[in-house]
């Protein structure tokens, strides 16, 4: 594993962004999400044919937890140091403390694409898409820690690069779609056409699509309108930490999983509530992991 000479430095970068995920890095919403993405790994390893790992926000790939300290405290700061029952957690957790001895630093956190690379194979490629060109160039850094995977990070417009990638070479892939939802209701519509488009692309894909939960209303009716343009088997696993009916802040975090791995769900299911347990979960917090009914 190479050093990772001057990441505190290049981690400032962030700071003149309009949308600064260095403020929300490891909370609740990232431990979520991340978990999610290394079990999804795992279940499509199983198979020793390689895939496309592709993603279509990919943000800088590590993060100092000194710049989110309040929000980070309720997500990893509250789950590490666990002894966990479920090897998902326990995964996620051992990764993070891998790069924080290589770092020598007690604060770095990964973002998904250096997860992701982290455990992507000799036949496995990663595509990594992220619009700022500094934020671009900060992952190409950051990448570097991560092994010998074979990874290329691109800037520009996932969604648009999102279109060219489909279908792999590999015939098996797995895309994350996590857009900042700072114009919430476009990058909604967004993601919900990226779908449309990447499963009339290359039906067989697995498709992993974050997004937060505000109200549930909202997000019923637009799971609803996803459900009517896929056509495919999904799941919705959700994690929410406050009451789901208030539009001020970030009640939930969820993740809409199209064409499954096989007992995800199951999996799933039980980690799912263990984390909620040990992020302190109170009487309004709940998770859930359903089947998304075919429109």
């Amino acid at each position: 594993m190479l050093p990772l000479r001057g990441v505190g430095a290049t981690l400032l970068l962030s700071r003149r962004m309009k949308y600064r995920h260095a403020h929300h890095a490891g909370n609740f919403a990232d431990v979520h999400k991340h978990v999610t993405l290394l079990a999804l790994l795992a279940a499509l390893q199983r198979k020793d044919k390689g895939l496309l790992y592709f993603e279509t926000h990919a943000g800088r790939g590590l993060y100092d937890l000194a710049n989110s300290a309040a929000e980070s405290k309720a997500g990893f700061s509250a789950l590490a140091g666990a002894m966990c029952r479920a090897p998902e957690l326990r995964e996620y957790l051992e990764h993070v403390a891998q790069l924080r001895r290589s770092a020598n630093s007690p604060v770095l956190y990964p973002g998904s694409p250096w997860l992701a690379a982290r455990v992507l194979r000799p036949q496995d490629r990663g595509v990594f898409v992220e619009a700022l060109t500094e934020e671009a160039r900060a992952l190409r850094h950051a990448l570097r820690s991560a092994g010998p995977a074979r990874v290329r990070v691109e800037t520009g417009d996932g969604f648009e690069r999102l279109r060219a990638a489909l279908p792999p070479p590999e015939r098996r892939a797995l895309t994350l779609i996590d857009p900042p939802y700072e114009n919430t209701r476009g990058d909604f519509e967004r993601a919900r056409g990226a779908v449309e488009e990447a499963m009339r692309r290359f039906p067989t894909g697995v498709l992993a699509i974050w997004y937060p939960v505000k109200d549930s209303r909202d997000t019923e009716r637009w799971l609803a309108g996803v459900a009517r343009v896929i056509g495919r088997p999904a799941l919705v696993a959700e994690l929410w930490l406050h009451p789901r009916d208030s539009r001020v802040a970030l009640n939930g975090s969820a993740m809409l999983i199209v064409n499954p791995p096989y007992q995800l769900d199951e999996r799933m299911r039980a980690w799912l509530d263990e984390l909620r347990l040990r992020l302190g979960g109170g009487p309004a917090s709940g998770s859930a992991v359903r089947s998304l009914p075919l429109a």
